[in-house]
């Protein structure tokens, strides 16, 4: 009989938390469908542009399975920089020669793949030869070089996040919010201070972790450090203030931790882990709504590609912006604990 009570007292406490109960029924079902559009989307095709490749020639050239485009060399020099090319190959007195952007060694791998098979005809009539370059990266670029600075923002952006919201959640439960409420204070300053005071702890860890993670994990390093911290600080702080803000609609510290699957674990898709252009179009949109997805592209781009802050900028002004937003939100969210 004492155990039956004990199972009815949990079935009935499950019953109240009907927060709970969602979680344990569509989380689960929200990161599986998310794996499936990941790893279920089409192959990737490579995109390749060719620069004064002559037409009888470029008819021997098993054009298939592959994205590609008739370029100026201006034209796909631009691309490439931008990304919006994977390779483009030149022809200059009977030697292509293969131009990589090189970043990712995926892509890399998919490119060389495709030309190895796209010129067996060409190589098996004519006497050509293939020089490769790479843009950024070479051919010893690992795997990790890549992925390590999604991982690098991800892990900072995660743990600022949880940390935040938990700490803030004991503010509130703990009753100092509420005697911060019946201050002379105004709302918007009871947000910055908190979020200043929060920052700082948050700057010693992004300068730790990332002078971790390059120095002693030798990640490739080809920028600024000092970019890579403004980044990374910036990742924190934007997980700070949406940290703060969901805490808000939090009771307990267990439910502050069932966001994560909602508001955190759908970024990791959508970050660069995975290549974007395999995913399905219909949920591809997700990922420009998302502070990680800019962040992510900002450190790949200073830590792999060596950027400097012109080809950051935008990144790191969207980074501002939901920053702003978050805080502005959580003033918005404060006022249902002070009475007018």
């Amino acid at each position: 009989m004492r155990i039956n009570a004990l199972i009815i007292r949990i079935l009935r406490q499950f019953k109240h938390d009907k927060r709970t109960i969602g979680l344990m029924i569509f989380a689960p079902i929200l990161v599986l469908s998310l794996l499936s559009l990941v790893f279920n989307g089409e192959d990737y095709e490579p995109k390749i542009g060719f620069v004064n490749v002559p037409k009888p020639v470029l008819d021997k050239i098993d054009l298939s399975d592959a994205d590609t485009d008739i370029l100026s060399k201006d034209r796909a020099e631009n691309l490439l920089k931008k990304q919006e090319l994977d390779a483009y190959i030149a022809f200059d007195n009977q030697t292509f020669t293969l131009h990589l952007e090189g970043s990712d060694p995926i892509v890399n791998g998919s490119v060389q793949k495709w030309v190895s098979t796209a010129f067996k005809g060409l190589q098996a009539q004519t006497a050509t030869s293939l020089d490769t370059k790479f843009l950024h990266g070479s051919s010893d670029i690992a795997q990790f070089d890549y992925l390590g600075p999604v991982l690098l923002g991800f892990f900072v952006f995660f743990f600022v996040f949880l940390i935040a919201g938990v700490s803030f959640l004991r503010e509130r439960t703990g009753g100092t919010l509420e005697r911060l409420m019946t201050s002379p204070l105004k709302l918007w300053e009871i947000v910055v201070g908190y979020v200043a005071g929060f920052g700082i702890f948050t700057i010693i860890q992004s300068a730790i972790i990332a002078s971790y993670t390059i120095y002693v994990l030798d990640m490739l390093m080809e920028g600024s450090f000092f970019f890579v911290m403004l980044i990374i600080l910036l990742l924190a702080f934007t997980a700070l203030t949406l940290g703060i803000l969901l805490s808000a609609f939090a009771q307990t510290e267990l439910q502050m931790i069932q966001f994560i699957p909602i508001v955190i674990v759908p970024q990791v898709f959508f970050s660069g882990l995975f290549n974007l252009d395999t995913i399905s179009d219909w949920v591809g949109w997700i990922g420009p709504l998302t502070p990680l997805y800019y962040g992510a592209d900002a450190l790949r781009d200073v830590m792999v590609r060596g950027y400097g802050f012109e080809e950051i900028a935008q990144n790191l002004y969207i980074l501002v912006a939901f920053c702003l937003a978050f805080m502005l939100l959580n003033v918005l969210a404060l006022r249902k604990y002070r009475k007018i």
